[in-house]
């Protein structure tokens, strides 16, 4: 596969890990770190590195890459707290990303395990992602919290500093563009 090649299939997973990066960035580092500038390094690398993956399929090049993406997110909490390397917290982050990839994969779930059906799961996810990517910062957290982490909109009412009935406003308006935005991406799967 030549570079430009090579790159343009790294490049369709910038959305699902800024998503996962977004979802896993502890709070306190926010301020100091954005979540792009970790996936761009994990994309510089892996582009890097890219000899290394030994994988055949986009599901084991998705997992290369949140692997990636943890070793990334955990260097950068080390880096900014300046303590000793807690090997715990890696193991905690690892298995919090791979299970909010469950979660994503699990929206876009079906009782098919087949490798096209895998393979069209992982493009969905991709979609998926992209889609969450354009929504406004507000919309996109009370999504990924409600969905995702499955708070009760109370909660995110409460973690936002917003009203309940504010939160349910926000989802309605970001369901509907995730649902038009997803269904005109269906209706052009369709023409293909």
């Amino acid at each position: 596969m030549n570079a430009s090649a090579e790159v343009m299939r790294l490049e369709r997973f910038r959305d699902y890990l800024r998503l996962l990066a977004e979802m896993h960035l502890d709070r306190r580092l926010q301020a100091k770190l954005d979540a792009s500038d970790v996936v761009q390094q994990t994309l510089l690398e892996a582009h890097r590195d890219v000899e290394k993956f030994r994988g055949r399929s986009e599901a084991e090049l998705a997992a290369w890459l949140r692997q990636a993406l943890v070793n990334n997110l955990a260097n950068a909490a080390r880096d900014f707290a300046r303590a000793k390397r807690d090997v715990r917290r890696e193991q905690s982050l690892e298995a919090s990303i791979g299970q909010s990839s469950c979660r994503l994969e699990a929206w876009l779930a079906s009782g098919d395990s087949s490798p096209s059906h895998r393979a069209d799961r992982n493009e969905q996810l991709c979609l998926l992602a992209d889609a969450l990517a354009q929504l406004s910062a507000d919309q996109r957290e009370v999504v990924v919290l409600r969905y995702l982490h499955a708070w009760p909109v109370a909660d995110i009412g409460n973690h936002l500093g917003r009203t309940a009935p504010a939160v349910a406003g926000l989802l309605h308006r970001a369901l509907v563009h995730l649902r038009g935005k997803l269904s005109c991406l269906e209706d052009l799967d369709g023409v293909r």
